[in-house]
């Protein structure tokens, strides 16, 4: 289930770890099977992680379940992940959120129709100066208006 392109991936983060620590790596194990899969994180997906870092399955599921960075249900090739955090919902996330799902046909959570995008609500992305924001990928958009949501979005299709 892991590809030897994965493992050599994994690999290299359990490097970075004390010997028998190699758990530590869980997150970015968990990060580079769910790239290679889609971009969603199965049961058998995280069990092969636990399996392959030599850790108890429910200890990677917690992880996998805890932060908002994984996927477990199928998404978009291009996931806006927007802050929902109290420094963007003061600066009108709220609004911007129900026009972007407006504009695209979906609500939080689902997938548009081609399958180009999903869109998440997520805490805290560290930016809160440039509240309200969301992230595309490793790509942070910040102090957003319903213009540039829209060019931003435009530029995605």
């Amino acid at each position: 289930m892991i590809s030897d392109n994965a493992k050599k991936q994994i690999d290299s983060w359990i490097e970075k770890y004390p010997e028998g620590k190699q758990s530590s790596a869980v997150m970015e194990a968990l990060k580079i099977i769910q790239k290679e899969n889609n971009n969603q994180l199965t049961h058998d997906s995280i069990q092969a992680v636990a399996d392959y870092l030599d850790m108890p399955g429910i200890a990677a599921a917690e992880v996998a379940t805890f932060y908002e960075n994984y996927n477990h249900q199928p998404v978009g090739k291009h996931i806006i992940r927007f802050c929902h955090n109290i420094s963007c919902m003061l600066n009108g996330a709220d609004d911007l959120i129900s026009h972007l799902e407006t504009k695209l046909g979906v609500k939080t959570g689902e997938v548009t129709d081609d399958g180009l995008i999903s869109v998440k609500k997520v805490e805290c992305l560290g930016a809160c100066v440039g509240a309200p924001m969301f992230q595309i990928g490793d790509q942070y958009y910040e102090n957003l208006t319903i213009d540039k949501i829209d060019k931003i979005v435009d530029g995605l299709k």
